[in-house]
């Protein structure tokens, strides 16, 4: 799957593709693993504009409150909740 997007799109993308099935990363963490440590907010923004929003886990990147933060794809955020319950009850 080719992805299209902006090149920090991408790279958001990109990293997100990492997080093991059943974990999670939050939008700082991603921030810093792509060598942007103050863009969590962007990263949030990337999130959002995901255009595969579960072959492209979005669903695994969360608030560093622990908070759920948006889900984009369909189902909205208790979407993003039930994906998370079933991949850690897979794990």
């Amino acid at each position: 799957m080719k992805l299209e997007g902006t090149d920090f799109q991408i790279k958001v993308w990109n990293e997100l593709n990492k997080i093991p099935s059943g974990e999670t990363r939050t939008y700082k963490e991603i921030a810093e693993l792509i060598g942007y440590p103050k863009a969590a907010r962007a990263v949030a923004n990337a999130c959002g504009k995901n255009p595969y929003p579960i072959t492209v886990p979005c669903h695994r990147v969360i608030r560093s409150d622990g908070g759920l933060g948006g889900y984009s794809g369909e189902g909205g955020v208790e979407k993003k909740r039930l994906l998370l319950e079933n991949e850690k009850n897979r794990k």
